[in-house]
Order: structure tokens, then sequence, then C-alpha cells
């Protein structure tokens, strides 16, 4: 094993340690991790919120015991490989050991931390967006047409992932056409590998076709709930912040392009990032939606800056520039991580509320994270919904019908009670729910602001609210679980009813 090598294995023990480190023991999973783990019980070549590679990550999970060790170890892992791969797209561009522990330090002790402690296709989707970009890096400068059909690989698996790498072959046609690669698109071999790339993804898209495209009714909801929110200059001005520890390496990157000789050939990385970045901003994206663009500039930014301390003066700012990322992210990782509880996170940000504000996807500002307080309440939740099963007879079919997925999964996750399983007419769910027996019971479990309904009480011969999320802090504070017993009328034929009306109004 060379030196080099040992390195890397350090930076990557040190990457997927921190990401343990970054969670207090008193969160509980982000309620999207649930929906992701409960697709592992529905495998399928697509879902009504994302592609399928979620769901095969979510069944060997399962397979390794279902813990919340695997859970967080799966989108630290592709952090480590997406540093793995900055670390090897130098070592092509022929920069030297400095530059390699620079890039990682970067890469390490940035916003890829945030991203990498949940479990959703984020993690793999930068990973994908790196893969790509340095397909085409090896292309560039070997010339090879191998390394055509690993970029096609790398496309096609990014989109069974998650659909936001559209936006990077968006930004990379207008880049390629821009730049003296544009003679790529004389080489049949690109015509192969998007070939290759459109192959690997059909079995989605075929699913996509035979379900009435739920992609597009995904992205109008996104669009009318989420990103109607979104205000596109601090989606720009959030893009600093991502990376604020080492914005000089990035930015050196960029003039590298234009003003150092070996790297101009490579300029088609700067006019992918512009238009791409020009793209999200139009279609008013979620800021953490372009991460994925910048982990490949640190190979040049870190090599170019190397290159700048080749002088003897540099030998001293050498560990200096290594000590920034570092330092910026310790002061800043008790606003910014759940490193410890809500108290301590809102006492740490109210000494500093204009480096933090917590817009949630509601656009209104609350005092705690949302990703946060989606972190919350969930094992009381299910500890309360087991209460309640145990309540209902035994012998009879009690169906558990929540408000959202999040309840849903979380519950399924948490619960202590063998064969529970909680449904809900929201997101991929309302496909699964089990009519084949007749449901004489049910818990309902309602968001505080709804409640439950004397209609919903008069089918049914007895009810009684089992109690709610007491845990302040938590999103889902205040949701209601409530026990329904001996039904009155044909429930099944109800939910089947209110099932076929939850899809006729995703299509709309």
């Amino acid at each position: 094993m060379t030196k080099n090598t040992g390195f890397l294995i350090g930076f990557i023990l040190i990457k997927i340690l921190l990401q343990y480190l970054l969670i207090d023991s008193g969160y509980d999973l982000h309620r999207d991790e649930y929906l992701h783990l409960d697709q592992a019980h529905h495998l399928a070549w697509g879902y009504i919120s994302v592609p399928p590679v979620t769901s095969w990550l979510s069944y060997l999970i399962f397979l390794l015991g279902n813990s919340e060790f695997w859970v967080k170890f799966f989108p630290a892992l592709f952090g480590a490989l997406t540093i793995t791969l900055v670390w090897k797209a130098i070592e092509r561009l022929g920069g030297n050991l400095y530059a390699q522990s620079l890039a990682a330090v970067c890469l390490i002790f940035s916003a890829l931390a945030r991203l990498n402690i949940l479990f959703q296709p984020n993690s793999f989707d930068i990973l994908a967006w790196t893969f790509v970009y340095y397909s085409l890096l090896c292309y560039i400068q070997s010339g090879k047409n191998k390394w055509l059909y690993w970029l096609g690989v790398g496309i096609g698996f990014g989109f069974l992932n998650k659909y936001n790498i559209a936006f990077q072959l968006l930004g990379l046609v207008p880049a390629l056409l821009l730049t003296s690669e544009r003679k790529i698109f004389k080489n049949p071999h690109l015509y192969a590998a998007l070939g290759l790339a459109l192959l690997i993804a059909l079995p989605n898209l075929i699913w996509q076709w035979q379900n009435d495209f739920p992609v597009i009714w995904h992205m109008r909801m996104l669009s009318n709930h989420q990103l109607v929110h979104v205000n596109r200059l601090n989606f720009l001005t959030d893009q600093f912040f991502f990376f604020f520890g080492s914005a000089f390496v990035l930015v050196l990157s960029m003039i590298s392009y234009f003003t150092y000789p070996p790297f101009r050939k490579y300029q088609v990385f700067f006019w992918s990032t512009v238009f791409t970045l020009a793209i999200f901003t139009y279609f008013q994206a979620k800021n953490y939606y372009a991460i994925g663009l910048y982990p490949i500039h640190y190979a040049f930014g870190a090599i170019y800056l190397s290159h700048l301390f080749s002088k003897s003066w540099g030998k001293y700012l050498k560990p200096v520039v290594m000590v920034i990322p570092i330092a910026l992210f310790i002061l800043t990782a008790p606003m910014t991580y759940p490193i410890g509880d809500p108290q301590y996170l809102k006492k740490v940000q109210s000494r500093h509320p204009e480096l933090m504000e917590n817009r949630w996807e509601d656009g209104e500002i609350h005092d705690l994270s949302q990703d946060f307080a989606d972190m919350l309440g969930w094992k009381e939740l299910a500890e309360k919904v087991d209460l309640a099963y145990s309540k209902a007879p035994k012998e009879e079919y009690t169906l558990i019908i929540c408000d959202n997925y999040g309840q849903a999964g979380a519950i399924n996750f948490y619960t202590k009670t063998k064969g529970l399983k909680a449904v809900t007419m929201n997101a991929d769910y309302v496909n699964w729910v089990d009519l084949s027996r007749e449901i004489r019971n049910i818990i309902l479990v309602r968001e505080a602001e709804d409640g439950v309904s004397d209609r919903e009480i008069s089918f049914f011969e007895s009810s009684e609210e089992i109690g709610t999320i007491t845990d302040p802090d938590a999103r889902e504070h205040g949701t209601i679980i409530h026990l329904l017993l001996g039904t009155k009328t044909d429930i099944n034929a109800i939910l089947a009813t209110e099932i076929e009306e939850k899809r006729a109004e995703l299509r709309e």
C-alpha cells in the first residue's frame, strides 16, 4: 500500500466517523428516511417521489438488520466515495499529496456533511454527478472512448437514483458546445454511451409510462407547495455557504480554467456550472440540488493552489490553508448540525440570529431547523400506537391510518409489535393499503390541526384517544393517536373509494 493510499483510507475513515458524531443520540431518524425504508417492502422500478435505487439500498439495510447504524452508514459511504473520486481526479491531473489532502479536507468539512447525515437520494446523487464529471475529465485527458461509456453508466444509475441528474446534462450540453470539446458530438461512441444510459434507465421509464408518469404529479406538488417559497437570489447566495470554509479553493478553481495552461482544456466544467446554476435558478430549485456541481472543482482548485504554493513562501501558508475549513466547520457546527439537543441548538442560534435562518417549506421562520424538527417525536408516536394496538382484539384486523408518510414510516420502523403495519393516503403509501381483509378496528394518527371527526367516530362502537406527541420541538407536536373499535359499516369500501379519489387527486 502506497503512502497516498494510506492517507486516502485515513480520510475515508474520518469522513464516515464524523457523520455519526454529528447527530446527538436524542434524535430519531428523519421523516423522509422512513418512507425510503418502507420501500424495501414494496420493491418496484419506481415510486411517486423517487426512482428505485434508494429502495434497493433500503432492502440491503433490511437484510443487515434494519438498524439506525446502517441507515446512517450508506450516505456516509457515498460521501466518502465522492471524496475518493476527487482524490483520483487529482492523481490523474498530476496533483501531489498536499493537493489531494486539501481537497479531502475541504469536502469532509463542508455541506456534504449535512446531506450525508440523512438517508435520502441526495448523497448518491452527488456521487453520481461527480462520477459523470470524473468520467468526462478522463475522456478529455485520455481521449479513450471507454470513459464515455462510464459516463453513460453514471448517467443511467444517477437517473435511477434521482431525476435531478437531468439538470447536469442540460448544463453540460451548452458547455460542451461553447468550448473546444464540442468535437465530442462528432464521436459516435457518445451516442452509444447515451444509449447505454437510456438502457439502464429504461425500466424506470417504462414504469413511469405504465403508471401515468407520477414524476409529473410529484413535480407539480413540489412546485405548488415547496418550490413556490424558494427565492432565486437566496438560491444563488446559499451556494457560497455550502462550502464557505473552502470557498477560496472553489474561486481559484474557476480562475485556473482560464489562467493555468494545463487546465484550459477543462473549461467545460466552468461553463457547465454556469449554465446549470442558471437553469436551477430559473426553475426556483431548492438550494441543495446544485451541490453535485462542486466536488470536481476541488480537484482543480487544490492543484492550482498547490502550484501557487510551490514558491518558497508557500510552505508557510500550506498548513494555514488546510486548517481554515476545519476551524470554520468547528465554529459553525453547533448551529448547523444536531450535535446537541433542541434546547442547546436554539440557545446557540439565538446568539447569532443573523447567521441562521430556520425557514421551513411553508415559507415561515421557526426557532429550529425543519430537518431537525423532523427528527423528533417519532419513537414516542410508535410507543403510543403500540399501546393502542394492544387494546384492540387480537383476532380482528386493526388498520393504522396516518395523515402523512413520516408518521406511517416511523411507526413501521420503531414498532415493537410484530406484524403491525401503518399506512396513509400520502405519497407511495396510497398504493400499499391492504384491503384484502375485513377491517374491524382502526387506529387513526392525525396531525394536531385536523383531529378526529365525529363522522369517523360514528362508524365505530367505541373510541378512545390514546395520547398525543408531547415533544414541543417536534414538527409533529400535538399529533393525536385515536383508537376506534368495532366497525358499524363497511370500512373497506369507504377506504377503497378514498384511495381512488386520492390517486385521481395526485394526477390532477
